[in-house]
């Protein structure tokens, strides 16, 4: 694949370390909220609702694309 503004040529090399550094950001992002949810529950004893909504979240998309993937493959 090429670039036009840029004119450079992207390989497969490329594509996969643009998922695999994806996947690790989500990863990396949900248990960096899981772990101030955690902190705000078991220290704080306060509920958040907004850092449980992420972490279900990505957790029902990462379980739903696995199906999907699954499925199709």
């Amino acid at each position: 694949m090429k670039l036009p503004i840029v004119g450079v040529e992207i390989d497969e090399r490329f594509l996969m370390h643009r998922l695999k550094s994806t996947s690790l950001a989500g990863v990396v992002g949900a248990l960096v909220a899981a772990a101030l949810w955690g902190y705000r529950y078991y220290v704080q004893h306060v509920w958040s609702w907004d850092l449980f909504a992420v972490i279900a979240t990505i957790a029902a998309v990462k379980v739903a694309a696995m199906i999907w993937y699954r499925l199709r493959d």
